[in-house]
């Protein structure tokens, strides 16, 4: 199997398993940066993901110029993605979704930090990206590089950002690594919520969260793959060359 053939399969699954996690439901998208040229990307035609398949994956440019098209037609927001593989070289994957749980946090002022040692990747605290800052009354929806590079500076160099009425943008160095924090990105959202209503949180220390994030290695988001995968209907593939 080819590095290209694995990641379009890679894709459809990560967009199985963020169905059937719960992170996306008719809407959001999961892109991953081309195994053979950086500067392309490969995302979904524009359709629900759980019903997506091999054959709905195209190649775009960075620009969000489609490559091979051919009547599929694309996101609106695939800005999303190429402004971040723009301005991010360490992203191989980027997850848009409009993750239940997390949508609070986007429009109150509290801020989401992770709790549990499970949600530490998805950084010591989590950004609001608001497109009222720059853009005034929009759609909310990223339609253009433009918005895509407010919201890739907004990211920098964390792994995830919230979008004020919209949803969230999660990172990651793999599909794998984008679609595990994705996941632990509701869970730590929803349990936040639960944890305010009994009182006074102790988040995890700074010092915690980055030990653990150094012990997510491929072991740990394979594990959680082949789980999701299974769940959703999906035999995980070995690695390239594994």
């Amino acid at each position: 199997m080819s590095n290209l053939d694995f990641i379009l399969e890679e894709l459809v699954t990560a967009n199985r398993i963020l169905a059937n996690e719960g992170v996306v439901d008719s809407f959001g998208h999961v892109s991953a940066r081309h195994p053979d040229n950086p500067q392309h990307y490969l995302l979904s035609r524009a359709r629900a993901p759980e019903r997506i398949e091999r054959d709905d994956i195209v190649e775009y440019r960075l620009d969000g110029t489609p490559i091979d098209e051919h009547g599929r037609a694309p996101y609106l927001e695939r800005f999303i993605h190429g402004a971040i593989y723009e301005q991010r070289p360490d992203v191989h994957a980027v997850v848009h979704n409009h993750s239940p749980s997390v949508i609070p946090f986007g429009v109150t002022g509290k801020k989401l930090k992770p709790l549990l040692h499970m949600c530490a990747s998805i950084g010591h605290e989590v950004p609001i990206w608001d497109s009222h800052d720059k853009f005034g009354d929009t759609t909310l929806l990223v339609a253009d590089m433009d918005m895509g590079r407010d919201l890739a500076r907004a990211l920098a160099e964390r792994p995830t950002a919230l979008m004020r009425g919209h949803g969230a943008t999660v990172v990651g160095r793999s599909v794998r690594h984008a679609v595990f924090v994705s996941v632990y990105l509701e869970v730590g959202a929803k349990l936040q919520m639960q944890s305010m209503a009994m009182g006074e949180i102790k988040f995890l220390t700074p010092g915690e969260v980055d030990k653990i994030v150094a012990r997510v290695t491929d072991y740990t988001l394979n594990r959680a793959w082949e789980n999701w995968a299974r769940r959703a209907g999906r035999e995980m593939q070995l690695e390239v060359g594994v």
